[in-house]
């Protein structure tokens, strides 16, 4: 159900309009956060996840990487995070456990994301609240581990299967953001272009990936080494919530509450 990804971010080591994307989107997510049990779905190395940590929260961080898991909690533990190691479309948690859960960047990577958006709304109180962000299609670059994008409409419906109260809107940000990942783009291109045979397309998605995944370290620190480590600008202050979408806005952003339950 869940493609493996090699793209999750990495402090100084991703670009810095990526970390700003991701970092913006937590803020976001923590600013409407109560008191109760929080879980951070696909929460990779935790630095993201930490920043939901609180006194009155109890916070477990997801993700089906053993080896980011325990990282995550080496280095968060001691903050109050906790970690647990589950498949997203199949978690672990009993229904209506869940005061609030936060899909950030996940829901792309699903071949079939209905099951994924299911179990949020399963393990949700009926008083709790699910957030999701996703890269709004329009704007996607091409990237295999993105195996299924959505518009504002599409998110909206798969949403409004699961739950009665669903708010669609984005996370827009400057124009220098939008420039700097437009020519981050341009670069990528260049390299997508030498492929004249469009073998990427042509091989088997498996065998895409693993070369992607092995050349996307060295095009970060070779092709967009001045784009990350902080000497862009770029941060999280560059980015704000839009209540309305359209297709120059990087990331869709959805609150959905009200579970909707179905006998089984």
């Amino acid at each position: 159900m869940f493609n493996i990804t090699g793209e999750r971010p990495v402090e100084k080591v991703t670009p810095d309009s990526v970390i700003a994307i991701h970092d913006a989107g937590y803020r976001e997510v923590e600013k409407r956060l109560g008191s109760g049990i929080v879980v951070d779905l696909g929460s990779g190395e935790g630095f993201e996840t930490a920043k939901f940590t609180s006194p009155h929260r109890k916070v477990i961080g997801i993700d089906y990487d053993q080896q980011a898991a325990s990282s995550a909690l080496t280095k968060w533990g001691s903050r109050g995070l906790l970690m647990g190691r589950m498949d997203c479309s199949k978690l672990g948690f009993k229904t209506g456990s869940v005061d609030y859960a936060s899909s950030s960047h996940i829901i792309e990577h699903f071949i079939e994301p209905a099951l994924h958006v299911a179990e949020v709304s399963r393990i949700l109180k009926d008083s709790g609240s699910a957030f999701f962000l996703t890269p709004n299609k329009p704007t996607d670059f091409e990237n295999p581990f993105h195996v299924y994008l959505f518009d504002a409409e599409d998110l909206k419906r798969l949403l409004s299967e699961h739950f009665e109260d669903v708010w669609v809107g984005a996370l827009d940000c400057d124009e220098i953001v939008k420039t700097e990942i437009s020519n981050r783009r341009k670069k990528a291109q260049k390299i997508y272009d030498l492929d004249l045979f469009d073998l990427r397309h042509k091989m088997p998605k498996k065998l895409w990936i693993m070369f992607y995944s092995r050349l996307l370290p060295l095009a970060q620190q070779v092709v967009y080494r001045k784009s990350m480590g902080g000497s862009t600008g770029i941060d999280d202050s560059l980015f704000y919530v839009s209540e309305t979408v359209d297709d120059t806005m990087p990331i869709l952003f959805a609150v959905a509450s009200k579970p909707i339950r179905r006998n089984t």
